[in-house]
This record gives structure tokens, sequence and C-alpha cells, in this order.
């Protein structure tokens, strides 16, 4: 019988076990390696599962997989944010979320996770300024004339937005409080109700998308004043800021960005980041969101980080001084 030396027989014992071991310290298989399921908290047909749809199929270009739109809604978009923060933190089910991601916390208690700790950032995709909107029927031209009567009035002025903690709520507070205004919010479910309202006159003002602006502008019943970012809006060149129109550094914009649990590995929030600011910027894509009335405006997610904690610090103190109290 043939004898076997001893480091061979070593090594051919030791093979058993060595195949026998899990994995640890192997590479791992390269993200993504299967379908990336992107959770979008509001309804189907709405504006951020509008823009997720038209991003989707770039990004799973990106990213070599598919791309799974679902909409998961409920308790103004904290089931599906809430869903996504207690996901395992491997990149295969993250949040589309819009700027209400930072209001929430402000004015609703009880939150089923907390926002500022529950969530990674991956990239900002769109941005969509609102614009102030007055009644045909009200007596100014320009910002400066709006504030001017406004200020002679005895009553506050009534102001539509899209609902309670929305970007056109926001923005329509801190409007008053910039210029030294008192408005009387009216909330609607949604900006197109405003500006119907607005358009029969039951309204005086109201701050919503260029998109629910348009039609009651364009038929003559509502003028548009100014718009409220920082910039102009690419669809109206000619439309001011309030910024420009008096009221310095005023900059309050809805946005929609994407987002995964906490703790995510910076490979995957860069590739994410990556592919979701390849489908931004792929010209069709940007044509088909400027035809909904959408400005693509992809960041990575260092940048993505910053605004949310500026615009946090800019609700807070807007939501504060409007003593706006969480319900």
């Amino acid at each position: 019988m043939q004898t076997v030396p001893p480091l061979r027989r070593r090594v051919l014992l030791g093979l058993p076990a060595a195949l026998a071991l899990p994995s640890v310290g192997r590479a791992q298989a390269p993200w993504p390696d299967r379908p990336v399921r992107i959770v979008v908290n509001y309804a189907a047909g709405g504006a951020a599962d509008t823009i997720a749809r038209l991003l989707q199929p770039r990004m799973s270009e990106a990213l070599g997989q598919s791309v799974v739109i679902e909409n998961r809604t409920g308790a103004g978009g904290t089931v599906g944010a809430a869903a996504v923060a207690r996901s395992p933190a491997d990149g295969y089910t993250l949040l589309f979320d819009s700027a209400a991601h930072v209001v929430a916390p402000l004015l609703f208690r009880n939150l089923p996770v907390d926002y500022e700790t529950a969530f990674s950032y991956l990239g900002r995709a769109t941005v969509q300024a609102y614009v102030w909107v007055i009644s045909a029927r009200f007596p100014a031209r320009d910002v400066a004339e709006f504030i001017a009567a406004a200020r002679e009035r005895p009553q506050p002025v009534t102001f539509g937005s899209p609902g309670v903690g929305s970007s056109g709520h926001i923005a329509g507070e801190a409007f008053a409080q910039a210029a030294g205004l008192r408005f009387e919010h009216i909330p609607y479910r949604g900006g197109a109700e405003a500006a119907n309202d607005l358009a029969a006159g039951n309204l005086e003002a109201a701050c919503i998308t260029l998109s629910s602006a348009a039609p009651i502008v364009e038929g003559g019943r509502a003028r548009m004043l100014a718009t409220t970012g920082a910039t102009r809006a690419a669809s109206q060149p000619n439309l001011p800021t309030l910024a420009e129109s008096g009221l310095t550094g005023f900059d309050v914009t809805s946005w929609l960005g994407l987002f995964g649990p906490a703790g995510l590995p910076a490979p995957i929030v860069e590739k994410a980041g990556a592919a979701l600011i390849a489908a931004g910027s792929d010209l069709t894509t940007r044509q088909r969101l400027a035809a909904a009335g959408f400005e693509a405006a992809p960041t990575n997610a260092r940048n993505f980080a910053e605004q949310v904690r500026r615009d946090r610090e800019t609700f807070s103190a807007v939501v504060r001084r409007a003593g706006l109290q969480p319900s």
C-alpha cells in the first residue's frame, strides 16, 4: 500500500472541513445581483410615483438589474417610510420620498421611526418650486403690490396649499413671516383643488405647483407673481423668484429623492446614487420630466444630505414661528 506523505495527509484531511466552512471573508457578490425594490410612499399616479416611474428604466440600465416600483401608502407617507427604515441594510429596499420627509416629524407625533436617524441618503432626483399665485380679482400685479395691499387690509389674506405640512404650506407661512403679513391657511387635498377655489374666487392666493397653477393662469382667472425657489423655474424664465422680489434669501422648494435604511454600505450608497444621477441626466428622461412639470436636478448623497439638513433647520424655524403644533 502506498504511503501518503505527512504534509499531503494533513492537507487532504483538512479539505472536508474547509469546504464546509461558511463563506466568511470571501468576496461578496457585487450589488445588485437581483432586482431592487423602490418603495414610493404615495399613491400611484401622483407626483412621486410619476417621477419614480420616469426614472425607473434608466436606473435599471445603470444598475444592470430590474428596478421594481412598489406603492405603499398611508399616514401621510410614514407607512412606506417606516417599512423601508426597518428593512435590511442591503440595498434591495429603497425609498423614494418628498420634502414631506422633513416636515412629518415637525407636525406629527408618535411617528413609527426617527426620521433623522433611520435613513441613509442616496441622492436627490428633482426639485419643484412652488408659485405664489393670486386671484385675478386681487388688486396686485407683482409681489410688492401684493404685500402693500395685504398690509392695508384689516383681515388676513386667505391662501390655499396642497395640505398641512406640504411644501406649499411651509412656503406660504415663510412668505408671511418674511413680509410681516398675516395669512389664513386653507389646506386642500391637492394643488388642483386649491387652484379651482382660487379661480372661483373662494381664495385670494395659493402656494401650489406650476402644473396646478398653469390652467387657471392661462385661463385668465389667476396671476402668478413669483416662484418660491432660489432660482427661476426653467419652464417660466420670466417669472421672478420671491428672493428677487424683495424677500432676500427666500428658498423653499419641494424635492424628491432616494433614501435607504440607515447603515447602507458606502459602495451601495455610491452606486445607487450614481444610477439616480445617470437617470436624471438622461436627455430623454429630462424632457419627459419637464413635460410632466418637474425639473431634473440630480445630486449625490453628500449634497442631498446637506439639503435635508438645511431644510430641517429652515422648516423647523418656520413651523415654530407660525405656532404650528404637532398633532
